[in-house]
């Protein structure tokens, strides 16, 4: 918490760190700290934020999905703000697998972790049982009147008389899901915010493929608008590089012995 509060007030600088604001925050006046921030993505070069990741405690309990050796692909840092009135701090129901160009799915999982007590005032995790015996589903942004927050894709087509279970959770409690599970998270109806920290694991032997021409096309596209800028400011053309490239950049080694 105290790390992210420093990234809040700009005090340290992580390369390679995304981080994003809220729609209906971002239309408004700026504001400033750690209220401007809604989440924190790509922080495998911070020691501190990173040492989640590498916990024995989680990585114990990654490698029973994904077999010994482990790379941490994507970490976020949730900071899901009061709903400022729009309900954009719905995260709708989506499957992580739509934003991953890596195989086989059964061989990625995803820790998420609650850093304070969560519960379905402040919004928390829902899941559908069993999609996750399911396949890959069309996603795309949901109309909603009040605006979605850039990448909060949701599944296009769902039985929304399907059962759902909400997960309170209280600090430290950690969940582990699979990519295909069909999960989303509800407004926040508090006045405080709801901190969650995660990372998608995934077998260091794992098989990129190409998702040109997929349901997961628009997301290739979608990626590579967001960090073009960046990569530009590096010098580096991204016409050159896949989305492979990107995700092997980001990816870190975690492995343990297995007793």
């Amino acid at each position: 918490r105290e790390r992210f509060e420093q990234i809040c007030r700009r005090e340290v600088e992580i390369p390679g760190l995304t981080i994003m604001r809220d729609v209906a925050i971002a239309r408004s006046e700026f504001v400033p700290g750690e209220q401007a921030v809604t989440k924190l993505q790509e922080f495998q070069n911070d020691d501190i934020l990173f040492g989640y990741c590498e916990l024995p405690e989680i990585i114990k309990y990654v490698q029973t999905f994904t077999g010994k050796e482990v790379k941490a692909m994507h970490t976020m840092l949730i900071n899901k703000p009061p709903d400022p009135g729009k309900k954009t701090s719905r995260h709708p129901l989506h499957q992580d697998l739509h934003y991953f160009p890596f195989r086989p799915a059964d061989r990625v999982v995803c820790s998420w972790t609650a850093m304070q007590k969560v519960n379905r005032e402040n919004g928390c995790l829902v899941v559908l049982p069993g999609t996750h015996k399911g396949e890959l589903l069309q996603h795309d942004y949901p109309e909603w009147e009040g605006g979605v927050n850039k990448m909060y894709h949701g599944v296009r087509d769902f039985d929304p008389n399907a059962p759902r279970v909400h997960l309170p959770m209280d600090t430290g409690d950690t969940v582990f899901f699979h990519p295909l599970l069909i999960h989303g998270s509800g407004m926040n109806k508090t006045k405080g915010f709801r901190k969650s920290i995660s990372c998608h694991y995934a077998s260091a032997d794992i098989n990129y493929i190409d998702v040109k021409g997929s349901i997961q096309d628009g997301v290739e596209k979608e990626v590579f608008e967001m960090v073009h800028k960046k990569l530009v400011a590096r010098g580096v053309d991204p016409t050159k590089l896949t989305m492979k490239d990107l995700w092997m950049f980001k990816s870190r080694d975690v492995s343990l012995p297995l007793n």
